[in-house]
Order: structure tokens, then C-alpha cells, then sequence
């Protein structure tokens, strides 16, 4: 992204489809000089060394939202997302993880915003020019930049918080103080975190995913701001990427466990040492039971549940996507840990994994050939090829992992969640027993586990969702959005109307892909008055979603659209 810029005219406006609605002018990639698009110039123009792209090579990377679509709702907001292969419609790259280089870049935008991007140092210039560079090599995918009406604070000594001036106050009230503590662990167990500073950046509501981990900034969804830092650990997945995935990465989408079967296997060891093993245990436990369910409605012989997966020529590879290499790929991970059998000493593996590969891409044959060699007696036991755990099965055969960790730890903290549970499901309630059940303590995924037992054994007898709700303020109430979620799938399968309000409330103050979808299927598939309530929200919400998001919501809705 560096060269001499040249100007390039914008004088005709499109609605691109390929962000979020907003019309745009046409414009170039490159080293950005102007103002491409957001609404906010009469006669922007945009300079740039590389030729401007067609109306038909329209950048899927970059979203522009409307200001109705930000949580300020008063200016509008640019950003991009490289996953897996969209960077290539935002600058001319080779958009393959397996390519890694440093860039620069220079981007003007008008007064009143402010752009941030994935940089180990930036600099704002006169005119409300920045200059950003990234010293490290990475690859594509992970160059982002965000344009919009947005602030910072400090919150430890090489992080800061980033977000609309509006929910700014919240984000350093939740994360202040927290994230050095991650990254200390991160760093005891993994080696030295090389990318200077670790940012968040809170995106307005309609950002559709959990979190995306550019290097130095790592974008998160709002809904991580409960207000109580009851979400503070969901962070932990991200910033054990600074070792897997962004320092080691995998070479080819195809092996994309190697990013995040060791980034989910580093997160639970960095949580295992702030929260303990029985905690760690039961959102394991979470983990498992999503790839159950993935792996039921596919079926476990499907081609996408094995770890080595052939994306052909023409695949986006964001179309591969699920549960598989994820838990899969930490059940793998935690199966080499077994094998070696003290955890002290694959601590030291990982460490020396990472300093052998750090700023490359690497493939499975490279990662199980180090591992091999690194522990050279289990290599004489031939380990690789033990019948029914042969390396080759794990990475080339679809289904269920071959091993399991154990997680039985975790059943001191399932157990009661569990008991309450029937408690509550009963014909006749044992308030009683209820009452001798404080979960005043009770950390977020304990909370979760005991709602998806409720929700499992819904609908309850009558009136008894509406004594839970009395009794338990702290869910009913929440504004931790897990609990939330589950909350209200809990309220739409009891059809409890008093509390629909709850539903809709949700639903108007954020678009996150994984909470939209679950509660419009659950509306959709349920009473006359739900659809209703459906129609209602999707007619008010609408405009500020993402739209993929509208589409897939359409879809379930009967009015068209993606497959959701």
C-alpha cells in the first residue's frame, strides 16, 4: 500500500450491495488520499497508484454504514474485514495467507473522524491525514482500517480502548485493567507478544461477528460490554491469536485448524491459570456440545468435518466455515498434550513452536513434523501411527475426534446447575430446594449451561417461567448478551408475553449474527403471535443490520434472501 498516489476522479455514485447499503462514489484502492464514500463529501476523490476497479469487482472487504447503522446513529462509519479472502477488493494483494509482508499507508479523512488500522505505529499529520505502518510481516487478511466518528482511552500500558464517543466511558469502565493480565499469561505460556500494543476496538451494533483479531487492533462486537465484565474472557480468544494465526499461521484456508484448533487450545490454557480448570471445564464443555450439534445436522461423514479439507479452485473458503476445526482442532491439539503427558513440558513445545515459526505460514506436515522432532522418544513409539489415532486420521478422515479431553472438572460446576434445572421444570416447585441455590456467584458460562438445561426441558409448567424470572433478577435483568439470548429464547418457547418486550429490546440494540438469527427461527417457529412479533422487530431493525444479515433474517422470514 505504498507508492506515489495519482489522481483518480470520482463522479458517479452506486449503491455498492457490498457493504451495508450506504451509497458510495466509485473509487480505487490503494494508498487512500481522499474520502472514498460515507456520504460525507460533495465531490470526493479519491488518489491512488492502482487502477480503479469495476462497478462489477465491487470490495466485499469494505462496509460502509449509514449513520443509522452506528450506535451514535449521527455519522456515518467505514470498515473493512479481510477474512478470509476480501482483502483483494480493497488493494491489490496476493490474498493468500501463505504470503505475508509489512505495508504502510496514508489515509486523509475529513474532519470530524478519525481512521485507525492494523499497525504497529501510526501518526496523525496535518489536514486529518494518518500515516500508518505495520513492521511485521502478516498476512492479508489481516490489514483492517476503520474510518468513523470514534475516541480512545487507556486501559493498561500498552492497551487502549476504541469506540463511538457514546459507549466509550463503558468500554474503559469494562476493560480497564483487565487485558494486561491476559496478555501477561498469554506471554508466560507462549513466548513474547511482539505486536507493541494490543487495542480494542468496540464496532457499532450492526457489526455481525464476535470478534476479528487484526494485529494491534482487534475489532469486537458491543455486546461484549455487559456492564458487570461478565464477558471480559471472551476476549482471551483473541488475543491468543497474537501467537496462533497471526504469528504462526496456517499456509492454506484448508488447514485453517492450525490457527484456531491452537488459538482455542491456548485460550483455555490462559483461562485455566486466571479461572481455574473447572471453569475452563464447563466452557469447554459448550464447545463440545456445539460441535455435536454441528456434526448431527451434518453428519459426521460430511467432507468439511475433518481437519485437512480440499477447498477447490472457485470455493470461497468463508463458505467452509464451522464448528470442525475449532473444537475438532483443539481436541487434536490437546490429544499431542495427552500424548506427551505433562503439561509443563508441552507448555515449553508450544513456546518453541511458536519462536520456530514465528511470521510464517506453515502447513500440518510442518507442526506435527516439529512435534515429532521435539520429542524424539515418541517418535521412536511411533505415536503418528497408533491404530485409530493415526496423525493421517486426524487430518484426513471426517468424524467425531478419536479423543477427548476430560473435562470432568468441570462437573463440579454443571452439577448444580443441572439440579436447579429440574427444579424448576417440576410440576409442583420445591422452593425450598430452589432457595438453598445461590447463584449469586455463578460465572457467566455456569449461568449459560443452567439456561440451555432450562431451555432444553421448555416449555415449563405454567407459571413457572414467570417465578424465574422474579426470583432471578441477574438473568432476567442482564445486560451480559449471552444471557440475554438464552433469555429470550427462553420467553419465546414459554410464550410468555409479558416479556416480548425483552425480545424486541434486544434486537433493536444490536445486530450480531450469532444472537440475530436463533431468536428470528425461534420466532418464526412458534405462535402466531411470535411471527407477528417477528415482522414487527425486522420492520423497525432492519435498516441499521449488516446485509447479510437482512438477507438471512429474509430468508428465515419467508421474504426472500441468502440461506441462513
Amino acid at each position: 500500500m505504498e507508492g506515489t498516489p495519482s489522481p483518480v476522479g470520482c463522479t458517479d455514485w452506486e449503491d455498492t450491495g457490498c457493504g451495508l447499503g450506504a451509497a458510495r462514489p466509485v473509487w480505487s484502492w490503494g494508498v487512500v488520499q481522499g474520502t472514498p464514500g460515507l456520504a460525507w463529501a460533495k465531490h470526493p476523490r479519491v488518489r491512488s497508484p492502482f487502477p480503479a476497479p469495476t462497478r462489477s469487482s465491487c470490495g466485499r472487504a469494505v462496509c460502509w454504514l449509514s449513520p443509522e447503522q452506528t450506535a451514535g446513529k449521527q455519522k456515518p462509519y467505514m470498515y473493512t474485514q479481510g477474512q478470509a479472502v476480501l482483502n483483494r477488493s480493497f488493494f491489490p494483494c496476493f490474498d493468500t495467507p501463505s504470503v505475508k509482508f509489512t505495508y504502510s499507508a496514508t489515509v486523509k479523512v475529513p474532519e470530524g473522524f478519525t481512521a485507525v488500522m492494523s499497525a504497529t505505529s501510526w501518526e496523525k499529520q496535518k489536514d486529518n491525514t494518518f500515516v500508518f505502518k505495520m513492521s511485521q510481516p502478516i498476512p492479508s487478511y489481516l490489514i483492517a482500517l476503520v474510518v468513523g466518528d470514534i475516541v480512545s482511552a487507556d486501559v493498561g500500558p500498552r492497551s487502549r480502548v476504541w469506540a463511538e464517543p457514546c459507549l466509550i466511558e463503558a468500554a474503559k469502565k469494562e476493560y480497564d485493567g483487565v487485558i494486561e493480565e491476559f496478555l501477561e499469561v498469554g506471554e508466560k505460556l507462549f513466548g513474547p507478544y511482539v505486536w507493541g500494543r494490543y487495542d480494542i476496538l468496540f464496532m457499532p451494533p450492526s457489526f455481525p461477528f464476535g470478534g476479528m483479531e487484526n494485529p494491534c487492533l482487534t475489532f469486537v462486537t458491543p455486546c461484549l460490554l455487559a456492564g458487570d465484565r461478565s464477558l471480559v474472557d471472551v476476549i482471551i480468544h483473541e488475543i491468543s491469536h497474537s501467537w496462533f494465526g497471526n504469528l504462526v499461521t496456517n499456509a492454506t484456508w484448508g488447514e485453517f485448524w492450525l490457527n484456531e484448533g491452537f488459538t482455542m487450545y491456548a485460550q483455555r490454557r490462559i483461562s485455566t491459570e486466571v479461572y481455574g480448570l473447572p471453569y475452563t471445564c464447563l466452557e469447554a464443555a459448550t464447545g463440545r456440545a456445539l460441535l455435536r450439534q454441528h456434526m448431527d445436522a451434518t453428519g459426521e461423514d460430511h467432507p468439511l468435518n475433518k481437519l485437512r479439507v480440499v477447498i477447490e479452485p472457485g470455493v470461497n473458503p468463508d463458505d467452509t466455515y464451522n464448528e470442525t476445526p475449532y473444537e475438532k482442532g483443539y481436541c487434536f491439539v490437546s490429544y499431542l498434550a495427552h500424548l506427551v503427558g505433562n503439561q509443563s513440558k508441552f507448555d515449553a513445545f508450544l513456546q518453541a513452536y511458536v519462536n520456530r515459526f514465528k511470521f510464517q505460514s506453515i502447513t500440518a506436515d510442518d507442526t506435527l513434523g516439529f512435534f515429532l522432532e521435539y520429542f524424539p522418544d515418541l517418535k521412536e513409539k511411533g505415536v503418528d501411527t497408533i491404530p485409530g489415532f493415526e496423525f493421517d486420521r486426524w487430518l484426513n478422515v471426517p468424524g467425531w475426534p478419536p479423543y477427548l479431553p476430560d473435562l470432568s472438572p468441570g462437573q463440579q460446576l454443571m452439577r448444580p446447575a443441572d439440579e436447579l434445572a429440574e427444579l424448576w421444570a417440576a410440576d409442583g416447585l420445591n422452593m425450598e430446594a430452589i432457595e438453598a441455590v445461590d447463584i449469586m456467584g455463578w460465572r457467566t458460562y455456569q449461568l449459560v449451561y443452567f439456561l440451555d438445561q432450562v431451555l432444553q426441558k421448555s416449555p415449563l409448567p405454567e407459571g413457572n417461567v414467570e417465578r424465574l424470572s422474579k426470583m432471578y433478577p441477574k438473568i432476567s435483568k442482564a445486560q451480559n448478551a449471552e444471557l440475554r439470548l438464552r433469555w429470550c429464547q427462553i420467553v419465546l418457547k414459554n410464550n410468555l408475553e409479558a416479556e416480548y418486550s425483552k425480545v424486541k429490546d434486544f434486537l433493536h440494540s444490536q445486530g450480531k449474527q450469532k444472537y440475530t438469527l436463533p431468536l428470528y427461527r425461534a420466532m418464526w417457529g412458534g405462535s402466531e403471535a411470535t411471527r407477528a412479533l417477528a415482522m414487527e422487530i425486522f420492520s423497525a431493525t432492519a435498516p441499521q443490520l449488516h446485509v447479510n444479515v437482512q438477507n438471512y433474517v429474509k430468508k428465515i422470514l419467508g421474504l426472500g434472501g441468502a440461506e441462513a
